[in-house]
Parts: C-alpha cells; sequence; structure tokens
C-alpha cells in the first residue's frame, strides 16, 4: 500500500478505506461529520463508509447539490456545529469534497463567504479549517489533494476558493469505491482529470515537479480511461484513472487555464445543471487549437511534450485528437448538445474573464477570445 506525502497524506489501493479510523486518529478526530451526497446514499456506498468507522459519526450531511452551493455549505455548517464534530470526512466526487471545504471555511471563518473568494485575491484572509479527510468516489475532480474549492455564490457566481490550509489533512484514495460508476460518468470525470492534467502542463509558470506529474498523468489517463469506461469492473484501469486524477491535482497546484474559466462560468448556470467534467471535454479540443495556433516556442515545446506522453505523431492535431476521444468514451460532441445556447454567452463573458483560471492559461485570454472559444465548442 503506498504512502505519498505530497501536498498531503495519501493512503492509496484496493482496499483502503479500512484504513480511515486509523488516519482520522491520526489528526485528532473523535466526532467526525460525513459530507455525501443523495446518491452515494440510495447506492448504499455512504453505508459502508460509515460501517468502516469504529463509532457512528457525530453527523451526515447528504444533500450536497451537483454544483456546490453557498445556501447548501451554509445548512451543511449548521449541522456541523449542532452536532458538536471536531473533524470532516468528505465522501464522494468533487461536489462533496468542495462543500466540504466550504462548510470548513464557515464554521471557522466570520462571513460574508464571497470575501474569501479568489476573485477578491480572499485567500490571504484564509487561516486553519477543522480537519479534513478526503474519501473520493470518482476519479476525476483530485479535490482530495488540491488546496481550491469551486462554489456556486448566492450572488449567483462560481467562484473559486483557494489556500494551502483547502488541502484535506489526508486523503484515503480506494479505486474499490469506483468500480460501480457508471460509463458516462466514468467518461465525464476521467475527461476532467485529463484536462487538470493538460492545463497545468501548458500553464507558464515555472513548476517542473508538478509540470512532470501532469505529463505521467495525461499518459496514464490515455491508456486507461477507454478501458475503464468500457469495462467499469477492469481493476487495473480503476486503479490507474484513480492515480491519474490524484496526479491531475498535484499537477495543477501549478494552475489551470481557460478551458476551466468558461467551464466554471457555463457551469454557474443553475438551469441547465452542466456536469463540470463534460463541460472540460467539450472545452478542452478547441482551447487546445487557439493556443497552437499562437504559442510561442516555449508553448511549443509543451504541446511536444503532451503528444509525446498521448504517444502521437510529432505535430498530430490535438484538437482532432481530444474529438475523437470525447466520440470514442460516448460524450456529447458539443455545448448545444446539452443545452447551451449563444443566447447564454452574455451572461457567462464576465465570469470567465474574472475567473482565477484565466490568469494561468497558456496564452493570454480576454473576453474577446473567449467569445471565440465559446463559439467553436459551441
Amino acid at each position: 500500500m503506498a504512502q505519498m506525502n505530497y501536498l498531503t497524506q495519501c493512503t492509496f489501493d484496493f482496499g483502503a478505506l479500512a484504513q480511515l479510523p486509523k488516519v482520522l486518529k491520526a489528526h485528532g478526530v473523535t466526532r467526525p461529520f460525513v459530507v455525501s451526497d443523495p446518491g452515494l446514499k440510495g447506492n448504499g456506498l455512504l453505508d459502508k463508509l460509515i460501517a468502516s468507522l469504529e463509532a457512528p459519526p457525530a453527523g451526515v450531511f447528504t444533500d450536497t447539490p451537483a454544483n456546490p452551493t453557498e445556501r447548501a455549505s451554509a445548512a451543511a455548517a449548521d449541522a456541523y456545529r449542532a452536532a458538536g464534530a471536531d473533524g470532516i470526512v468528505a465522501f464522494g466526487g468533487g461536489s462533496s469534497m468542495d462543500l466540504a471545504k466550504a462548510m470548513g471555511l464557515m464554521v471557522t471563518h466570520e462571513g460574508p463567504f464571497e470575501r474569501l473568494g479568489g476573485s477578491k485575491r480572499g485567500m490571504r484572509f484564509i487561516t486553519k479549517i477543522p480537519p479534513l479527510v478526503a474519501v473520493p468516489t470518482t476519479a476525476g475532480t483530485g479535490s482530495e489533494v488540491s488546496p481550491g474549492a469551486v462554489v456556486i455564490l448566492d450572488n449567483g457566481m462560481k467562484e473559486t476558493f483557494i489556500s494551502a490550509h483547502l488541502v484535506p489533512a489526508a486523503a484515503v484514495c480506494d479505486p474499490e469505491l469506483t468500480l460501480g460508476l457508471p460509463p458516462l460518468l466514468t467518461a465525464a470525470t476521467g475527461m476532467d482529470a485529463m484536462t487538470h492534467c493538460v492545463e497545468a502542463v501548458l500553464t507558464p509558470a515555472v513548476h517542473p515537479p508538478a509540470e512532470a506529474i501532469g505529463v505521467d498523468g495525461i499518459e496514464r489517463i490515455s491508456k486507461y480511461l477507454e478501458r475503464a469506461v468500457k469495462d467499469g469492473g477492469d481493476r487495473d484501469a480503476r486503479w490507474h484513472m484513480m492515480m491519474g486524477s490524484f496526479e491531475g491535482a498535484l499537477a495543477f497546484a501549478k494552475g489551470l487555464g481557460a478551458v476551466h474559466g468558461l467551464s466554471h462560468a457555463l457551469g454557474r448556470i443553475h438551469a441547465l445543471k452542466l456536469h463540470h467534467g463534460t463541460l472540460n471535454a467539450l472545452i478542452l479540443p478547441h482551447s487546445l487549437a487557439m493556443i497552437e495556433a499562437d504559442a510561442n516556442a516555449a508553448v511549443q515545446e509543451k504541446l511536444a511534450r503532451i503528444r509525446r506522453a498521448l504517444d502521437v505523431a510529432p505535430g498530430a492535431d490535438l484538437c482532432a485528437y481530444f474529438l475523437d476521444l470525447n466520440r470514442r468514451l460516448g460524450l456529447p460532441a458539443s455545448l448545444s448538445a446539452i443545452g447551451v445556447t449563444e443566447a447564454h454567452w452574455d451572461g457567462t463573458r464576465d465570469y470567465a474573464v474574472s475567473d482565477i483560471a484565466t490568469l494561468s492559461n497558456a496564452i493570454p485570454f480576454d473576453g474577446d477570445k473567449y467569445h471565440e472559444l465559446f463559439k467553436r465548442a459551441l
């Protein structure tokens, strides 16, 4: 069983869930509060997590929405306080983990909540939250090791909260928990992890270790994602996909880019309830086409590294590669196929431009470039 201490401690392998009580004890947690979602409550996985604990948790919150909101986070914070808990177990995909982080901020920081967001440069106000142990059930977001959380605020903005204090105290990654993921969710979350790796490699920040991890994640995901989609019980593929997701979050400590800027902006549209990983998958090919067209020598070398990791020919069309990969995975072909229309653009532009991921894109991106990216992906 691997023990990795990069950003945070991670217990990783089939059967790792059995180590959860030991991990909680190591971080002084005796009354954990579990944050999860309705799907995991319904399919029995939440019962499996609770059974792994040495005693019943202090409380359980299962009303995490598909895109975490300030309102739901506040409800969870109220329940946490009422339970007298002394730590958090985040159990689920990125939504549950991000909501758990937001809840942790709310129980330790005075409002207004939005003042802590990245667009306000609020990371300078963020201090410690209660000990958080993250147990992912998907292989995509990597929130179990990331310093960020994305939450839709009451004002409608999809805000990113970033701080080293939001990195979970520990992660317990058990690929066994992903064996039941349906093909489409496997594909979408897998492409989320792929996008993290690709954007992290391309961002101009200097961080060779993170970039090397991103390259390894690209290679790993490109080899195993289709296998995991075709056969959800492929244990080898599930192990490597969870590792690829973990690597994606390690890598994006270096930064992300315009794919996430636009994805976050579209993800705030409540009526559409768009899946973050699916949005990333649909936007990524077109972002790469725009980056390649305007790339300097340093970015061209990064693109060459990505091609080598994907095992494609030098100079291969990366936009075409990812469009074809999305097709093979059974993902939608465009934003319009999931309900986005040109009418959504005006409410999207400012959110995308102000998103913190825009600052670290491989090439400068303004409102006009975002409109071009939007039209290409539409």
